[in-house]
């Protein structure tokens, strides 16, 4: 999220330059096939604020919608420095190269058309996050013929385009000046929809600016940092921000990052991600914003990752990695940072890791050493889930102004080599994620550890991957270490770029081969790798993509041993496949599976696999708001609960991991919350309370019942049953 503190076709020239770099590819809706949208386990992202990463087209730079915005002397770090589409699609090779598979660009929505002005200070929207139109361009950033070139050239080049998505607000806004910038105001394609200081359908929230991010009810009703909050459950805003979205997903943008996704309902975001879904198979993952590893929001986050069907960028591993490698922390904490996300989050292979983005410092404003940064960024290549490199990282980019954070962690990228240690270590490492399946979906397991020294095991079947990492100044003996590799002798896959050497395995038993006695010397760092030369007898699952499906939804499943036929199953239920490869499958979720928690096997001659759990709805998903007035009186760290006769509800669950909740309490006794629910369907519902010591007290009386709505939103009230 971006808190306060290009209109044009491409020239004859540098059209041509680029077709012929990647091809002919078509304008308009470049929908072209990548190699797995509904997962992004084995890619290596890159994420690029696109106004600071390349200028492709200078004619975009001072449009005439919205006029002086730019600044060429590049003093100004809060206004368009000139970045665009055009200047992605001409490092598309670059990036290529060094074996990013998909980009992750900033908000590419029209922003705000004026300055927005803090203590004298011109602001502007050139991040992204200050959107006024969602189903236009914004033009300082291209036209959308150029918009689908940059998807066209990406596709051709194997690249997937991740769209910013940042349904939460507007644009800054004041609740006592309506004629402070452009008051938050927001258009549907061109037609003003509505203004903050002039909002008489309910489009904005109107309850000040939150105080205390703890607080649950403030982080989604509130607004965050004067930014004009939209109200999800208003039915424009609904309808506006799930229709463009698609729009996009239309035009060939291959997943989403949700921005703010702790300042949104879960509920509506679910019905979100289930529109989206059915649409198009796809990804998305969200930012919820953890200040620390004691964050009060953690273990929301987490159960926001395990049922939305949204993954989350994972920040607690994000403030492991940079205690462990910027700030001298030991290795045993980076351990425990793998082994309790591993434990907490259900999809853990899903989230999305990252050492610095466009909100923090960067990694070597934090500790200026190249060394410990190219360390880090082989721990992060070779952890589970998806690695996203910083725009710039690979060129040791920073700028440590004012401590380095926004906006000096968006300097222009200024380099573009592909000679830098960094940039040939990323290159390699992504290699190896896309041909050894153990690093997308393999477990973790630690096998040599001091506070300077992590060696750490990720095996998938028989591929085994062994990383082992001195981030100290003493050169250590490593003597008593074992790995599932088999007998051999293995070369570093870095080719000794950060040090490292080779190792013989001599056989053991029991998956502990011993490893003979090396050096792993000051600063060094080696990646071992080994992948059985035939896929095995029986099926292995490592992946299902989307987590969150309904009947006739497209599902992804990888893994090894496929072959090259067999049965699917959902839930137990044949599904139909429209492709089956030995190591990835795509079917459809058949009618019949019951909702909630579905497990997908595949059969082959060779045996069944392993079950890979996904979450299965009822039908297709409207958010509706829950409200129940004078409840239960309830003590500090009690709460209500909603639970009903759905699996979305619950079924009637009195785990406060299962049943909705803990509601909110503005207006105490009565609570509400969003939950998204079935469509047209007649549910039963009831609320219950739940101290903090787990005892459940119901509320008395007949069940609740209540239609829901066949598309958009609703709502319904009742009162506590005493």
């Amino acid at each position: 999220m971006q808190r306060p503190s290009r209109r044009r076709v491409l020239s004859a020239a540098s059209a041509a330059v680029l077709l012929a770099t990647f091809g002919a590819a078509a304008v308009g809706h470049a929908d072209a096939p990548v190699s797995n949208r509904s997962s992004l386990k084995q890619d290596l992202c890159y994420q690029i604020v696109t106004d600071r990463f390349n200028n492709g087209d200078t004619s975009n730079d001072n449009p005439a919608k919205s006029p002086g915005l730019y600044d060429s002397t590049k003093t100004n770090w809060k206004e368009y420095w000139g970045g665009d589409f055009a200047g992605i699609q001409a490092k598309l090779t670059y990036l290529k190269n060094m074996g990013v598979t998909s980009i992750w660009i900033s908000p590419h929505t029209d922003n705000i058309d004026v300055p927005v002005s803090y203590s004298g200070v011109t602001n502007t929207g050139y991040h992204g996050y200050w959107t006024r139109d969602f189903k236009k361009t914004e033009e300082h950033f291209g036209s959308l013929t150029d918009f689908d070139n940059l998807i066209a050239a990406a596709h051709t080049a194997g690249i997937k385009v991740i769209m910013d998505w940042a349904p939460n607000h507007s644009s800054p806004a004041s609740s006592t000046d309506a004629t402070f910038a452009d008051n938050g105001a927001l258009y549907d394609n061109g037609t003003l929809v509505a203004k903050y200081g002039s909002d008489p359908n309910g489009v904005f929230h109107h309850n000040g600016g939150i105080t205390n991010y703890d607080d649950r009810y403030q982080d989604q009703y509130l607004n965050m940092a004067d930014l004009a909050d939209l109200e999800q459950q208003n039915t424009t805003v609904n309808s506006l921000l799930k229709t463009d979205a698609n729009y996009w997903m239309d035009r060939g943008v291959d997943g989403i990052r949700m921005d703010a996704v702790k300042h949104m309902t879960p509920g509506w975001q679910q019905s979100f991600a289930d529109t989206v879904l059915n649409h198009k198979d796809t990804t998305l993952f969200g930012e919820w914003y953890l200040g620390s590893q004691t964050d009060a929001t953690y273990d929301a986050n987490v159960r926001f990752a395990n049922t939305s069907g949204i993954s989350v960028l994972d920040f607690y591993m994000n403030i492991a990695m940079r205690n462990a490698f910027a700030y001298g922390g030991s290795m045993s904490a980076l351990d425990a940072a793998v082994t309790k996300t591993g434990t907490d989050y259900k999809y853990k292979e899903n989230l999305v890791t990252f050492l610095d983005n466009h909100d923090m410092s960067r990694f070597l404003t934090a500790n200026n050493n190249n060394s410990l940064l190219q360390q880090a960024i082989a721990f992060m290549m070779t952890l589970r889930g998806t690695p996203c490199l910083y725009y710039g990282t690979e060129q040791y980019l920073h700028n440590d102004t004012s401590g380095g954070g926004d906006p000096y962690n968006r300097p222009m990228m200024s380099s573009w080599s592909t000679t830098t240690t960094a940039y040939q270590e990323i290159a390699k490492l992504s290699a190896l994620r896309q041909s050894n399946p153990a690093l997308a979906y393999g477990t973790h397991q630690e096998r040599w550890m001091n506070n300077d020294v992590y060696i750490y095991e990720r095996k998938f079947g028989t591929d085994v991957v062994l990383t082992a990492i001195n981030k100290g100044t003493s050169n250590y003996s490593i003597t008593g270490l074992n790995t599932a590799m088999p007998a051999g002798t293995y070369s570093d896959q870095l080719t000794g770029l950060l040090g490292g050497s080779s190792i013989t395995v001599s056989a053991g038993s029991g998956g502990n081969n011993p490893v003979s006695t090396f050096t792993l010397a000051a600063g060094n760092t080696a990646v071992w790798s080994y992948k059985a030369a035939s896929e095995p007898s029986a099926p292995l699952i490592g992946s299902v993509g989307p987590t969150l499906t309904r009947t006739g939804n497209t599902i992804t499943v990888e893994g090894r041993g496929f072959g090259s036929s067999g049965t699917l199953k959902v839930g137990g239920v044949t599904a139909t496949t429209t492709s089956w490869t030995a190591n990835r499958i795509i079917g459809t979720v058949p009618s019949g599976v019951t909702a909630g928690t579905a497990s997908v096997t595949v059969t082959t001659g060779g045996g069944t696999s392993n079950g890979y759990d996904v979450t299965n709805e009822t039908a297709a998903q409207v958010p509706v708001t829950f409200t129940v007035n004078n409840a239960s009186p309830t003590s500090p760290g009690d709460n209500i609960y909603l639970t009903g006769s759905v699996a979305e509800l619950g079924n009637w669950s009195t785990s406060k991991n299962i049943a909705i909740g803990p509601m909110n309490t503005p207006n105490y006794p009565n609570w509400f919350v969003t939950a998204s629910v079935p469509a047209c369907t007649t549910i039963q519902f009831k609320f219950e309370k739940i101290t903090s010591g787990g005892v459940v007290t119901w509320e008395n009386g007949s069940n609740h019942s209540y239609t829901t709505p066949c598309s958009g939103v609703g709502s319904t009230t009742v009162s506590w049953q005493y």
